[in-house]
Protein backbone atom coordinates (compact mmCIF):
# COMPACT_ATOMS: atom_id res chain seq x y z
CA UNK A 1 0.00 0.00 0.00
CA UNK A 2 1.43 3.21 -1.04
CA UNK A 3 0.38 6.06 1.56
CA UNK A 4 0.03 9.66 0.54
CA UNK A 5 -0.45 12.04 3.61
CA UNK A 6 -2.57 15.67 3.73
CA UNK A 7 -4.08 17.60 6.30
CA UNK A 8 -7.25 16.80 4.10
CA UNK A 9 -8.16 15.28 1.05
CA UNK A 10 -10.20 15.85 -1.94
CA UNK A 11 -11.86 13.14 -3.83
CA UNK A 12 -13.62 14.04 -7.33
CA UNK A 13 -16.00 11.86 -8.52
CA UNK A 14 -17.63 12.75 -11.48
CA UNK A 15 -17.74 16.50 -11.57
CA UNK A 16 -18.18 16.64 -7.82
CA UNK A 17 -15.39 17.20 -5.00
CA UNK A 18 -15.25 15.69 -1.78
CA UNK A 19 -13.37 17.55 0.83
CA UNK A 20 -12.52 14.44 3.26
CA UNK A 21 -11.93 15.85 7.04
CA UNK A 22 -9.72 14.70 9.62
CA UNK A 23 -12.53 15.62 11.89
CA UNK A 24 -14.33 12.66 10.07
CA UNK A 25 -16.87 14.42 7.97
CA UNK A 26 -17.04 15.30 4.08
CA UNK A 27 -17.76 18.87 2.95
CA UNK A 28 -19.37 19.17 -0.52
CA UNK A 29 -18.45 23.06 -1.63
CA UNK A 30 -20.66 22.76 -4.41
CA UNK A 31 -23.69 22.18 -2.43
CA UNK A 32 -22.89 23.89 1.14
CA UNK A 33 -23.31 20.57 2.28
CA UNK A 34 -21.66 19.00 5.48
CA UNK A 35 -21.47 15.30 5.93
CA UNK A 36 -21.36 13.13 9.12
CA UNK A 37 -22.63 9.38 9.74
CA UNK A 38 -22.74 7.45 12.85
CA UNK A 39 -22.86 9.99 15.54
CA UNK A 40 -24.40 7.65 18.00
CA UNK A 41 -25.82 10.21 20.99
CA UNK A 42 -26.62 8.49 23.98
CA UNK A 43 -24.73 5.75 23.87
CA UNK A 44 -23.18 6.38 26.81
CA UNK A 45 -26.24 6.73 28.32
CA UNK A 46 -27.60 3.45 27.30
CA UNK A 47 -24.82 1.82 28.49
CA UNK A 48 -25.64 3.60 31.82
CA UNK A 49 -29.32 2.27 31.63
CA UNK A 50 -28.07 -1.39 31.96
CA UNK A 51 -25.48 0.01 34.91
CA UNK A 52 -21.92 0.34 32.97
CA UNK A 53 -20.40 3.19 34.36
CA UNK A 54 -19.47 5.53 31.30
CA UNK A 55 -19.03 9.39 30.75
CA UNK A 56 -21.62 11.46 29.45
CA UNK A 57 -19.22 14.32 28.47
CA UNK A 58 -18.77 12.28 25.20
CA UNK A 59 -21.86 13.50 23.67
CA UNK A 60 -20.64 16.91 24.66
CA UNK A 61 -16.99 16.17 22.76
CA UNK A 62 -18.93 14.92 20.00
CA UNK A 63 -21.04 17.78 19.20
CA UNK A 64 -18.01 20.47 20.21
CA UNK A 65 -16.22 19.01 17.04
CA UNK A 66 -19.71 19.00 15.02
CA UNK A 67 -19.79 22.62 16.01
CA UNK A 68 -16.48 23.02 15.34
CA UNK A 69 -16.90 22.25 11.63
CA UNK A 70 -19.96 24.03 11.22
CA UNK A 71 -18.41 27.53 12.68
CA UNK A 72 -15.61 26.42 10.39
CA UNK A 73 -17.50 25.86 6.69
CA UNK A 74 -20.51 27.40 7.17
CA UNK A 75 -22.67 24.68 5.50
CA UNK A 76 -26.30 25.47 4.35
CA UNK A 77 -27.07 21.86 5.09
CA UNK A 78 -26.17 19.16 7.83
CA UNK A 79 -26.53 15.37 6.27
CA UNK A 80 -26.43 12.75 9.07
CA UNK A 81 -26.07 9.39 7.11
CA UNK A 82 -27.77 7.53 10.07
CA UNK A 83 -27.37 6.59 14.13
CA UNK A 84 -27.86 10.44 15.06
CA UNK A 85 -29.24 8.60 18.31
CA UNK A 86 -27.86 5.12 19.94
CA UNK A 87 -31.71 3.92 20.82
CA UNK A 88 -34.47 4.76 23.09
CA UNK A 89 -32.96 3.76 25.87
CA UNK A 90 -30.41 6.55 25.79
CA UNK A 91 -32.77 9.26 25.20
CA UNK A 92 -32.07 11.25 28.42
CA UNK A 93 -33.50 14.67 28.64
CA UNK A 94 -29.73 15.84 28.94
CA UNK A 95 -28.92 14.05 25.39
CA UNK A 96 -31.89 15.58 23.86
CA UNK A 97 -31.09 18.99 25.28
CA UNK A 98 -27.28 18.86 24.18
CA UNK A 99 -28.58 18.56 20.48
CA UNK A 100 -31.00 21.50 20.80
CA UNK A 101 -28.31 23.29 22.06
CA UNK A 102 -25.98 22.72 19.37
CA UNK A 103 -28.81 23.55 16.66
CA UNK A 104 -29.70 26.46 18.56
CA UNK A 105 -26.08 27.90 18.36
CA UNK A 106 -25.22 26.58 14.99
CA UNK A 107 -28.45 27.56 13.39
CA UNK A 108 -27.69 24.80 11.22
CA UNK A 109 -30.38 23.17 8.98
CA UNK A 110 -29.89 19.35 9.81
CA UNK A 111 -31.25 16.41 7.90
CA UNK A 112 -31.77 12.78 9.07
CA UNK A 113 -31.42 9.38 7.12
CA UNK A 114 -32.76 7.10 9.75
CA UNK A 115 -30.52 4.16 10.55
CA UNK A 116 -30.64 0.87 12.15
CA UNK A 117 -29.97 2.16 15.55
CA UNK A 118 -32.69 5.42 15.20
CA UNK A 119 -35.72 4.43 13.16
CA UNK A 120 -37.52 3.22 15.72
CA UNK A 121 -36.84 6.82 17.21
CA UNK A 122 -38.50 8.70 14.22
CA UNK A 123 -41.57 9.45 16.56
CA UNK A 124 -39.31 11.35 19.01
CA UNK A 125 -36.89 12.58 16.31
CA UNK A 126 -39.19 14.87 13.79
CA UNK A 127 -39.80 16.56 17.31
CA UNK A 128 -36.27 18.03 18.33
CA UNK A 129 -35.97 20.38 14.74
CA UNK A 130 -34.27 17.60 12.59
CA UNK A 131 -35.63 16.65 8.95
CA UNK A 132 -36.08 12.82 8.52
CA UNK A 133 -35.76 10.43 5.91
CA UNK A 134 -36.44 6.47 5.93
CA UNK A 135 -35.37 5.93 2.47
CA UNK A 136 -31.41 7.03 0.89
CA UNK A 137 -31.90 10.60 -0.67
CA UNK A 138 -30.26 11.89 -3.62
CA UNK A 139 -28.47 15.18 -3.42
CA UNK A 140 -27.32 16.90 -6.91
CA UNK A 141 -27.03 13.40 -8.51
CA UNK A 142 -25.29 11.84 -5.17
CA UNK A 143 -27.35 9.19 -3.23
CA UNK A 144 -27.10 9.59 0.21
CA UNK A 145 -28.21 6.46 2.28
CA UNK A 146 -26.86 5.01 5.63
CA UNK A 147 -26.62 1.56 4.73
CA UNK A 148 -24.50 0.92 1.48
CA UNK A 149 -26.77 1.11 -1.78
CA UNK A 150 -25.99 -0.14 -5.41
CA UNK A 151 -26.64 2.64 -7.31
CA UNK A 152 -25.79 2.81 -11.35
CA UNK A 153 -24.48 6.40 -12.63
CA UNK A 154 -24.05 7.74 -8.91
CA UNK A 155 -22.16 8.22 -6.28
CA UNK A 156 -23.73 6.86 -3.32
CA UNK A 157 -22.32 7.91 -0.17
CA UNK A 158 -23.06 5.92 3.36
CA UNK A 159 -22.25 5.28 6.17
CA UNK A 160 -23.23 1.80 8.74
CA UNK A 161 -20.18 0.23 8.38
CA UNK A 162 -17.76 2.22 10.55
CA UNK A 163 -14.72 1.46 8.42
CA UNK A 164 -11.32 1.29 9.91
CA UNK A 165 -8.15 0.13 8.31
CA UNK A 166 -5.59 -2.31 10.28
CA UNK A 167 -1.64 -1.51 9.69
CA UNK A 168 1.29 -3.05 10.70
CA UNK A 169 4.84 -1.46 10.24
CA UNK A 170 7.59 -3.87 12.02
CA UNK A 171 6.29 -4.76 15.28
CA UNK A 172 3.96 -1.75 15.62
CA UNK A 173 0.24 -2.44 14.99
CA UNK A 174 -2.35 0.49 14.37
CA UNK A 175 -6.07 -0.07 13.96
CA UNK A 176 -7.44 3.95 12.43
CA UNK A 177 -10.80 4.98 11.31
CA UNK A 178 -10.66 6.19 7.54
CA UNK A 179 -12.89 6.50 4.44
CA UNK A 180 -13.51 3.78 2.19
CA UNK A 181 -13.57 4.66 -1.13
CA UNK A 182 -14.56 1.60 -3.65
CA UNK A 183 -14.39 3.08 -7.20
CA UNK A 184 -15.43 0.07 -8.90
CA UNK A 185 -19.38 0.64 -6.54
CA UNK A 186 -18.60 4.03 -7.37
CA UNK A 187 -19.05 4.42 -3.42
CA UNK A 188 -17.56 6.17 -0.39
CA UNK A 189 -18.59 4.90 2.91
CA UNK A 190 -17.66 7.31 5.96
CA UNK A 191 -15.94 6.64 8.87
CA UNK A 192 -17.99 7.18 12.66
CA UNK A 193 -18.24 10.90 13.97
CA UNK A 194 -18.73 9.95 17.17
CA UNK A 195 -16.57 9.73 19.74
CA UNK A 196 -17.79 6.35 21.48
CA UNK A 197 -18.51 3.97 18.41
CA UNK A 198 -16.10 0.73 17.70
CA UNK A 199 -14.83 0.03 14.13
CA UNK A 200 -15.14 -2.81 11.40
CA UNK A 201 -11.45 -3.80 9.53
CA UNK A 202 -11.57 -3.50 5.90
CA UNK A 203 -9.40 -5.70 3.61
CA UNK A 204 -8.41 -3.20 0.36
CA UNK A 205 -9.52 -4.80 -3.14
CA UNK A 206 -7.60 -3.65 -6.36
CA UNK A 207 -8.24 -0.25 -6.90
CA UNK A 208 -9.80 0.99 -3.76
CA UNK A 209 -8.72 3.11 -1.27
CA UNK A 210 -8.86 3.73 2.61
CA UNK A 211 -8.34 7.30 3.33
CA UNK A 212 -7.21 7.09 7.13
CA UNK A 213 -8.04 9.65 9.44
CA UNK A 214 -4.57 9.89 11.80
CA UNK A 215 -3.00 13.20 14.43
CA UNK A 216 -5.00 15.84 12.48
CA UNK A 217 -4.29 14.56 8.76
CA UNK A 218 -6.05 12.17 6.30
CA UNK A 219 -3.58 9.70 5.27
CA UNK A 220 -5.03 7.97 1.63
CA UNK A 221 -3.39 3.72 1.04
CA UNK A 222 -4.64 2.21 -1.93
CA UNK A 223 -3.29 -0.68 -3.99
Amino acid sequence: MVPSTSATETLTAGSVQLQLLPERAVYINAFKALLVSDVHLGKAETFQHYGLPVSSQINHATLQRLEALCTQYQPEQLWILGDLFHGRDGMADEVIDTWLKFLHRTQVSAHLILGNHDRRLQDILSQLSVECFVEAVDLGGILLSHEPEISENRLNICGHIHPCLRLKMGCDRLRLPCFYWQAGQTRLTLPSFGEFTGGYDITLAAGEVAYVVAEGAVVGFGK
